[in-house]
């Protein structure tokens, strides 16, 4: 039988096991049932009781929550305060105002990142029509919330940010990155990217100075395939 501990981190097990901190073998206690993520004023409040076991699991570099276990009184009382609480007209306007103020912010948003990516690409005057085309491109795919792309983290500038998602959309969409096998070897896939960044690099390097691009031009291919 296991002794409750409080705020637990677990991991899910097999045969509905759950693995602690030290890789023992845990049980939920009696009378606790698992709430999946998905809600988070639902989850706040049951953490706020501060009796839970969080399950997550690594993926990459990120810890994702999977939602935790904990009493089911506490759960369905935070469940029935959540109903409540969203049934009213104060909250329903509290609500529309924010969905109208996230819109505001993100059409903003998308709007200096689709101008950092013009400002990295740079094109050639013989080229500004390539350049709007993958602009757009690269903006609709890194720009939407939970993209994951780089597009969406703070932790570098907006300049920087415009010209990692310009390279990653190219790895995928103008080089051979998605047939090429990758040993499995630290730092092999890492190795492969940088040599496949300055593939693109030197490719945009021709739209900049107005060179004459083949029809082969795997860029100018992808492109065309976007109209």
């Amino acid at each position: 039988m296991n002794t409750i501990k409080l705020k637990r981190i677990v991991k899910p097990g097999p045969n509905n096991q759950l693995i602690g901190e030290k890789g023992e073998i845990l049980y939920p206690p009696e009378g606790w049932v698992f709430l999946p993520a998905g809600d988070a004023a639902i989850t706040r409040k049951i953490t706020a009781k501060g009796e839970f076991w969080r399950v997550q699991i690594k993926k990459g570099r990120r810890l994702i929550s999977k939602g935790i276990w904990a009493p089911s009184a506490i759960i369905e009382q935070a469940l029935r305060d959540v109903v409540e609480t969203r049934s009213t007209e104060a909250y329903k306007k509290k609500r529309l105002s924010d969905l109208k103020r996230r819109k505001q912010k993100e059409e903003t948003y998308s709007m200096d990142f689709l101008g950092a990516i013009v400002h990295y690409l740079n094109f050639h005057p013989e080229h500004k029509s390539f350049e709007t085309k993958l602009a757009e491109a690269v903006n609709k795919h890194a720009i939407p919330v939970g993209s994951g792309t780089v597009a969406r983290t703070a932790m570098i500038p907006i300049e920087e940010r415009a010209a990692k998602a310009v390279i990653a959309w190219m790895r995928h969409q103008t080089t051979a990155y998605e047939q090429t096998k990758v040993a499995h070897i630290k730092g092999e896939r890492r190795a492969l990217r940088r040599q496949f960044a300055q593939q693109s690099v030197r490719l945009l390097n021709k739209y900049r100075s107005g060179e004459n691009i083949p029809e082969l031009c795997p860029l100018k291919k992808a492109l065309l395939k976007k109209i």
